[in-house]
């Protein structure tokens, strides 16, 4: 008795069995489609297996009954298979035992070969069925159909070479091809965890039932790619801790219960680390590296667990140590460092997370909560366009990777962009008493607060302020070579309002502006006349409605100014101008790219005919 209710238990978790050929029964004659499939059955000596289960679990009246299904139906030879493999006899099996087998061949609507698709339907079990058209048509990659679509009254049928065993969530894995990578990580390139036999595990017994967040093969190759590796450079504990990671033991977390997770933190995985839930947009799981995974396919139900289909691989803190830690693991996550929440809510809103987590060598100024409160004043970041939050958090990230003693006081190309170009924005860095960042928070930049903060792809400077998009006066100011030239466009001229003309914004007339800004040294190098006399020579340094790049500039060209005068370029092995009086005057750095224009440095202060 015992071995039969052993034999028993072996037949419900079933995972796969051998694939048997069928004999096909060629003098087999099917009853007209007036017939249900019930009739079809008890007419075919070929299908008196499978008549006798369903009489056996009371399942005939059933598939008489009016109705629209699709059964797959085991001949006598795929009935002898399986129970030859169990070595038990069909008495040995009880209506409980039967039931949810043969209800695991039917589907509840009407499928001909020509309606069946690649992909998974809920059977009258309660449990998945996975359809695989892609050669002939497979089910739970168990069975295979043999002859299409037998129209009956109720349904149609289409005969299968094997019982299609009830589910385990491994079974999934195994049969579905979008798992591929996945299985090889289960069981080639994890030898010494036998994660078909734990997975396999019958429901009830510890640790099933499971809930398992599926990689596909997409998911594997992204997370290839950010960390730069081959799958054959992690080693077996690597992947264990990884895989792990996507198996919740102990409950069959349906789609409809994620809305009811506490506070959106999963029950610990089997690698011992939460994951943690977002229903905004979408459903999504968030990791240690704070990179979200979306959930893109739900409730694949097996006899013990579930399966959800998610697009990136998720990591928890054990494995980083092991791949190497990324930006968003050490600082844009709630988990980890729960002072940049908002960082990272904004990099989730532009969809930048990702970008941040390639294997690109990156150098990120990053804010703190307290910084993006000071910016919103109570506001939110979703009542904000997605463009400029996306610039914004752009100019915040420098290609490579520089630590602090890399930086020098000096301008710095960031990510973010000019209008509609793709000229990046520049950020003047000061090192000279720490380390600041256009001119500080008084200017719209920041100050480096905590330096340093190495990872796998960079490294991130905690900065105390949101770096706003600059503005020609944002250099201006910030750039201690300019003191005079400030000072020439304020105290010097107050009738006339420069810091508002050149802080207008890009497309709004007169911006965008080309400004050829002298030095200090070149200020000293004349007698700074009266205001009346001041103004135009300042406006002669400035072009409006044209953000004119060093590219853009060539030999001999005609340059008029906002004062309305002219100056001629030339363009050798160096850029030079001849204002007005025939002066000669060195461009000596160019394309200091601001938000509505660009600065050009220039050695002499240029003097219209006056």
């Amino acid at each position: 008795m015992k071995m039969k209710n052993f034999l028993k238990t072996v037949l419900i978790a079933f995972l796969t069995i051998t694939v048997f050929s069928c004999s096909d029964d060629d003098d087999t004659t099917f009853p007209p489609s007036s017939t249900t499939i019930a009739d079809f059955v008890a007419a075919n000596a070929d299908y008196s297996s499978l008549l006798a289960a369903l009489e056996k679990a009371e399942l005939v009246q059933t598939l008489s009954e009016e109705g629209s299904f699709t059964v797959f139906a085991p001949n006598n030879a795929a009935f002898d298979a399986l129970l030859t493999s169990l070595g038990v006899t069909l008495d040995d099996l009880s209506k409980d035992d039967l039931t949810p087998i043969l209800l695991n061949h039917v589907l509840g609507s009407r499928l001909t070969s020509t309606q069946l698709t690649t992909g998974y339907s809920d059977n009258l079990a309660g449990f998945s069925t996975y359809v695989n058209t892609s050669s002939g048509v497979q089910i739970n990659g168990i069975s295979t159909v043999t002859q299409a679509d037998i129209e009956q009254s109720n349904g149609v049928i289409h005969a299968v070479d094997a019982v299609i065993t009830l589910p385990t969530v491994t079974t999934f894995a195994v049969a579905d091809p979008n798992f591929d990578t996945l299985q090889a990580a289960l069981t080639d390139l994890t030898p010494d965890t036998d994660y078909a036999t734990v997975l396999s595990t019958a429901n009830g017994t510890d640790p099933a039932p499971f809930t398992v967040f599926a990689p596909t093969n997409d998911a594997f190759t992204d997370l290839l790619d950010r960390f730069n590796i081959e799958i054959a450079d992690l080693t077996a504990a690597q992947l264990e801790i990884v895989l792990n990671y996507h198996v919740i033991a102990g409950a069959n977390v349906l789609a409809a219960d994620l809305p009811g997770i506490p506070d959106g933190v999963t029950p610990a995985t089997l690698q011992g680390e939460t994951l943690t839930l977002n229903l905004e947009g979408g459903a999504f799981l968030r990791d240690k590296t704070g990179v979200d995974s979306e959930i893109i396919a739900t409730d694949v139900k097996a006899t013990n667990g579930v399966i959800h289909a998610i697009d990136k691989v998720l990591l928890p803190n054990a494995a980083l140590d092991a791949l190497g830690r990324s930006f968003t693991a050490v600082a844009f996550n709630g988990g980890e460092a729960s002072d940049f929440s908002s960082l990272y809510a904004a990099l989730r809103i532009t969809g930048l997370n990702d970008a941040l987590d390639s294997a690109t060598m990156r150098t990120v100024f990053a804010p703190t909560n307290t910084a993006f409160d000071a910016l919103l004043d109570g506001a939110s970041l979703e009542d904000l366009p997605v463009a400029t939050v996306t610039q914004i958090l752009l100019n915040h990230v420098i290609d490579g990777k520089l630590l602090s003693t890399d930086l020098s006081t000096s301008y710095a190309n960031t990510l973010a962009t000019f209008g509609d170009t793709m000229n990046n924005l520049s950020i003047y860095i000061n090192t000279s008493s720490g380390v600041v960042l256009n001119g500080g928070m008084a200017n719209g930049g920041a100050t480096v607060a905590t330096p340093n903060v190495e990872t796998r792809n960079g490294v991130i400077h905690v900065v105390d302020a949101v770096i706003g998009l600059p503005t020609v006066v944002t250099f201006a100011v910030a750039d201690s070579n300019f003191s005079t030239l400030v000072s020439a466009l304020t105290d010097l001229t107050p009738a006339t309002d420069f810091v508002s003309v050149l802080s207008t914004a890009n497309g709004t007339d007169p911006a965008p502006f080309t400004v050829f800004a002298p030095t200090n040294d070149a200020f000293s190098a004349i007698t700074i006349p009266g205001e009346s006399e001041l103004t135009p020579i300042l406006q002669y340094h400035v072009v409006a409605g044209a953000n004119v790049r060093a590219a853009d500039l060539s030999d001999g060209q005609v340059v008029t100014t906002l004062e309305t005068g002219t100056f001629t370029v030339n363009v050798g092995s160096s850029v030079t101008i001849t204002d007005e009086n025939s002066r000669v005057t060195n461009v000596v750095v160019t394309d200091v790219q601001a938000v509505n224009g660009v600065i050009h440095v220039v050695d002499q202060v240029l003097l219209p005919m006056m």
